[in-house]
């Protein structure tokens, strides 16, 4: 219809062009935060720690995060600082953002001199929580010395562990671990599900479920490569075996303890790869993953079988795999990403939660699908894509 109508694409333009215009407002008004792009980003990095917002124009988390950003840069950003503020508009500079795997907006980056892995914020985007993050970064977060460290004691079934007791707690055995800090509010809103879970199973002698203040105990979560908050880890007898990645309700954590002990019906596993074989809906692992995704539009749902959104997306994902079985350009996937073969690429492709759905087009991640997860809305989202190619 608008290609027969000019006069309705230049208004739709114009639209457009205004509301990007204003949208920019935000970030063209900052005086203290440093914008850069490809060239003094690779060239001002090795000079001084940096913490990094990832921004669009268009993105409305990203112009409400502006001021806060602002203010940030205007406490940070002084002569003899031991870190920058700064940004990079991902829509003027796309292969950096590329090249630093920014998938979403804001992505908000800490870069410490002289190394090379990042480690990205995830709490509450406030300017306390942003602070205290930096500090932590920089080593500067005080520790409470008002009391030595303890034995672990369990506080209704949940053990609060320390540098000093932790090796020896889980040498032996199985145990669920939150690593957290006080500022982060991811952290804070699982708090009391935690407190719940531990509760639930205060009388299992064949799990404990604990928690790892990284603020104050930093040497153990170094030890286990803790870059993100919270952090959950299942440990059996001292070596990390499988990092907790699905949604964080009480009936989903508690069908992953209930997996990892052995208690999950051993025949689940063999019915769905029987299902398999007559689904439209192709499996994928770490193995096939290259391949599989090395040609036209792939639609992929990482999942974990105890997850509970995963189950309850599961039939629309097969009647979605029925919608393009004509459709040799386009392939409806999911992978399972609690499966050896899978776990180290679920890893790479930044799979942080269950279920995570991406678009990948030729090979290449294009975008994450967070819309509703109702049939028609994923089938329009992947129509989108082919008609863009299209056109």
């Amino acid at each position: 219809v608008l290609t027969n109508n000019p006069t309705g694409i230049r208004s739709i333009m114009h639209s457009l062009i205004a509301e990007i215009t204003e949208l920019n407002s935000e970030h063209d008004n900052d005086i203290h935060t440093i914008q850069y792009n490809s060239q003094s980003f690779s060239s001002e990095m090795p000079k001084n720690n940096h913490f990094v917002m990832f921004f669009a124009p268009w993105c409305g988390h990203c112009n409400r995060l502006a001021p806060t950003w602002e203010e940030l840069a205007e406490t940070f950003n002084k002569d003899e600082s031991e870190i920058t503020i700064a940004k990079v508009d991902c829509t003027t500079d796309t292969s950096l953002c590329s090249d630093q795997d920014v998938t979403g907006y804001p992505t908000l980056k800490f870069f410490k001199t002289g190394e090379s892995d990042s480690v990205k914020f995830r709490g509450t985007r406030d300017l306390a929580s942003l602070t205290a993050f930096i500090n932590e970064q920089l080593g500067k977060v005080q520790e409470d010395s008002e009391s030595e460290p303890t034995a672990p004691e369990p506080v209704n079934g949940l053990v609060e562990l320390t540098d000093e007791t932790f090796s020896k707690h889980v040498a032996s055995g199985r145990h669920f671990v939150k690593f957290y800090a006080p500022w982060c509010g991811h952290c804070q809103k699982l708090a009391p599900t935690w407190d719940a879970l531990a509760k639930s199973l205060e009388y299992d002698t064949t799990v404990t479920i604990a928690k790892v203040d990284c603020t104050v105990h930093r040497t153990v979560c170094n030890n286990f490569d803790i870059k993100g908050y919270p952090t959950l880890l299942w440990i059996e007898d001292g070596k990390k075996v499988e990092k907790y990645q699905g949604q964080r309700t009480h009936e989903d954590l508690k069908a992953f303890v209930t997996q990892m002990l052995g208690s999950e019906d051993t025949e689940s596993e063999e019915k769905m790869q029987e299902e398999d074989n007559s689904s439209p809906v192709a499996v994928l692992s770490g193995d096939s993953f290259d391949h599989g995704i090395s040609k036209g539009v792939v639609f992929i749902k990482f999942f974990a079988p105890w997850c509970g959104h995963c189950k309850r997306l599961a039939p629309t994902w097969e009647e979605l795999g029925k919608k393009f079985i004509g459709n040799p350009s386009v392939k409806i996937v999911k992978v399972d990403c609690t499966l050896d073969t899978s776990k180290d690429l679920c890893n790479e492709q930044e799979v942080d939660g269950f279920p995570t759905l991406f678009l990948y087009k030729d090979g290449k991640k294009i975008a994450e699908y967070t819309g509703s997860r109702s049939l028609d809305d994923m089938y329009d989202f992947v129509m989108k894509h082919i008609q863009h190619d299209e056109l």
